[in-house]
Order: C-alpha cells, then sequence, then structure tokens
C-alpha cells in the first residue's frame, strides 16, 4: 500500500516530495491500514486515569488528589485534550484505572479500575504481575468496544500525578539508560525534588530490578495502572491495524512495554510530538520514531495526539482530495 500511496501522491500537482513529512504521514498511514487513502473519519483518544503510591516520595509539584479532580474536568470537558479533541473533531474516552480513593461514579466514566493506585514503587513493586496484566487486558477492552461505533485512528492520553517517576522508570529499565538521562521535571518541580525524583527511580529500580525484556514485569514491577492500560490500548490496536498516535513521555513509555510484549506494534506507532520531557527523546528513539510537531509541549492528556490526529487527516486529505497534473490539465515535468 506504500508504493501505491506514493505512485498516488507523484501524480498530484505539486512537485515530488514538497509536502515533506505530510507526504511520509499518508504513507504510512496507507500502509498500517492496508487502504490507500485510508479511512480517519472515527478518531478517539484514550485518556486513562490512575494514582501512583510513589507520590509518598514527594516527588511532584502537585497532591494526588488531582487525578481525580482532573478527571471530573475531562468529563465536564473543560480540559485542555477536550478542547483539542473538539478542534480536530475526535471522541474522548475518559477511564479510571486506578485512581486513589473510592471510586468516582460519573456518568461517561469508563469503570475499569484494577486497584485504587498503585503500592511505591521505591519500596517494592508498584502492582503485582496479575494487576498489570489485568490492566493491559481493560486497555485491549476498550478498544474492542470503541470498535462498533468506528475506530479509525486512536490517540493515547493519561492522568495520573506521579506517572512521570513511574515513566522514567519504565524507560530506564527497557533502555537501560541511567535514570538522570531520562527523568525530567514532570509537573514543574524544583531542583531539589527532581534530585530526589532521580534518586526515587534509581531506589525503585534497584529495589524491584525489572527485567527489562519483559514488558509485563517492568509495567507491573515499575509502572502504573494507566501505564498498562495504555500499552493494552496500543496492542488492540495494532492487532486490527488501526494507527496509534502517541503523545507525550508517558504514553512512550507505554509504548515500549507495549513493543518488548509484541515487536509488531512498532509499526502501527505514529509520534505526534516530542515533549521537553528529557526521557521521551530517548523513547523515541529507542522506538525508532521521529515526531512530527515540537511545541515544548509536556502536558499529556492525549493533547499532543489530537494535534497528531489533525495531522493524520490533513495527510489524507492530500491524498485523496488534490488534483492530479492529468485530472487539472497542468504540465507535469519535462
Amino acid at each position: 500500500m506504500g508504493v501505491l500511496a506514493q505512485r498516488r501522491l507523484d501524480q498530484l500537482t505539486k512537485p515530488p516530495g514538497s509536502l515533506g513529512r505530510l507526504e511520509e504521514l499518508a504513507r504510512d498511514l496507507c500502509r498500517m491500514t492496508g487502504q490507500c487513502p485510508p479511512p480517519v473519519r472515527e478518531a478517539v483518544i484514550f485518556t486513562l486515569a490512575g494514582d501512583h503510591g510513589v507520590v509518598a516520595e514527594g516527588v511532584s509539584a502537585y497532591p494526588q488528589v488531582v487525578t481525580a479532580q482532573m478527571v471530573e474536568n475531562f468529563l465536564n470537558g473543560g480540559a485542555a485534550v477536550n478542547v483539542l479533541a473538539r478542534h480536530v473533531g475526535a471522541r474522548v474516552v475518559v477511564a479510571d484505572f486506578g485512581i486513589a480513593g473510592p471510586s468516582l461514579d460519573r456518568p461517561g466514566l469508563q469503570q475499569r479500575r484494577v486497584a485504587p493506585g498503585t503500592a511505591n514503587l521505591a519500596r517494592g513493586p508498584a502492582l503485582a504481575r496479575g494487576q498489570a496484566l489485568a490492566a493491559l487486558e481493560a486497555g485491549a477492552a476498550l478498544v474492542e468496544d470503541e470498535r462498533p461505533r468506528g475506530l479509525h485512528l486512536i490517540g493515547t492520553g493519561e492522568m495520573g500525578i506521579g506517572n512521570t517517576t513511574a515513566a522514567s522508570a519504565v524507560t530506564a529499565a527497557i533502555t537501560g539508560l541511567d535514570a538522570e538521562a531520562v527523568t525530567g521535571r514532570g509537573t514543574g518541580v524544583d531542583d531539589a525534588t527532581w534530585r530526589r525524583k532521580v534518586e526515587v527511580v534509581k531506589r525503585g529500580l534497584a529495589v524491584n530490578r525489572p527485567d527489562g525484556t519483559d514488558g509485563l514485569d517492568v509495567l507491573a514491577k515499575v509502572g502504573g495502572l494507566e501505564i498498562a492500560g495504555l500499552a493494552g490500548v496500543m496492542l488492540a490496536g495494532a492487532a486490527h491495524r488501526i494507527p496509534i498516535i502517541l503523545d507525550g513521555f508517558i504514553a512512550g513509555a507505554a509504548a515500549l512495554a507495549a513493543v518488548a510484549l509484541k515487536p509488531e506494534a512498532r509499526h502501527y506507532l505514529i509520534a505526534a510530538h516530542r515533549s521537553v520531557e528529557p526521557g521521551h527523546g530517548h523513547v523515541l528513539a529507542a522506538l525508532g520514531l521521529t515526531p512530527y510537531l515540537d511545541l515544548g509541549m509536556r502536558l499529556g492528556e492525549g493533547t499532543g495526539a489530537a494535534l497528531g490526529i489533525g495531522l493524520a487527516r490533513a495527510a489524507v486529505a492530500i491524498l485523496a482530495e488534490m488534483a492530479t497534473f492529468k485530472s487539472a490539465g497542468v504540465s507535469d515535468r519535462a
């Protein structure tokens, strides 16, 4: 399908390759879906929420209660991901994979809770292996539930205070890089908190000794419920040949785990943007992905994925709607 897409692109009223990576994106979408032009009408951003016991180590600038509060904001349509999803015409599916405290009984919230948050990864495994597997399967089930409504593009998002610490540990475990290289400032912590965060990631890796070749072991020992859920979303999307548009660092860490579990999933991933989180560049390098945007973003929620959905639709519109030299009566190159 990539060859067919390229042949079509070369016939359009433009110099060959003049639309740059937009053409690359069109080719990739054709290859992933096996259709040219590929369907892109129905897009869903899966925004999964989970809390992290590691916040007890003082690694975040915000209290843990913000996770539940932001989920309320998502459901009310007031968060950045809601605004950008409306802008590109995507649905947002919000799911509780493990918010601390009582379950939220709110219309529109998908109840996929495995546990009320993780344990403190700095002092032992964040999750039991069975819990990580349950979260993985729950993420895959979200995709299966949405497919009857139409699902052509998957965007990945998350919410969880403390989850950049978990993502840093997941990234270090799978890539083998040092904690300092992959740990950033998350919600905007100061220098002292960043240094403490690095030490917490180091301690979590030393205490738990995750096997970087076993994605499920990494997710259980140093990951998070929403991170495992996103890995499940990605694996199910790849199984159905649905393009998966990654958000930033947290989604990238989930992608590392998904690819560790099923290497073929890599062929269905699209990096929407490059986060300012230092670990994200290492994630993209490990996955062999070049991001389409670099806007200095670090919010998460699926905001970058929403912008990626807009780009994907633009790429397909070029492929499907632009005139050829022949149809427009325009002279081609000599």
